[in-house]
This record gives C-alpha cells, structure tokens and sequence, in this order.
C-alpha cells in the first residue's frame, strides 16, 4: 500500500490518498488539487513533488 499525505507538502493540511500502487496515489492527489484547491493544471514539478512523498504502508493491522 502506498501513501501521500498532502501536509507534508502543503502545511496544515490533512488529506490523504491511498493506494495499491504510485500511480493511483499520485491520480488522487491530482484530482485533488484540480477539484478541491481549482488548479486548472498540475506541473510537472508538482508531481515529483508527489512522488517524493508517496511513502509505503502497511496494510496488516497491527498485532501488539
């Protein structure tokens, strides 16, 4: 499992996209840009930003 969690490129912010893989996470952050922050486009750079941040998880829950 993959995740992005926008505050740690936006400050203060608290969303979040996970996902199986990269690109999904990184479709979820763009359409989350597009559709709850109005970006018309998302720049290249933007996205490795992203990406640099797309950390894994893991999906088992933990047994302690």
């Amino acid at each position: 499992m993959k995740r992005f969690d926008s505050g740690s490129l936006i400050p203060g912010s608290t969303w979040r996209a996970e996902a199986d893989n990269e690109a999904e996470v990184v479709r979820r952050a763009v359409e989350n840009l597009k559709s709850l922050h109005g970006e018309t486009q998302v720049r290249p750079d933007m996205i490795e930003r992203i990406k640099e941040r797309i950390v894994d998880v893991d999906d088992q829950p933990s047994k302690h």
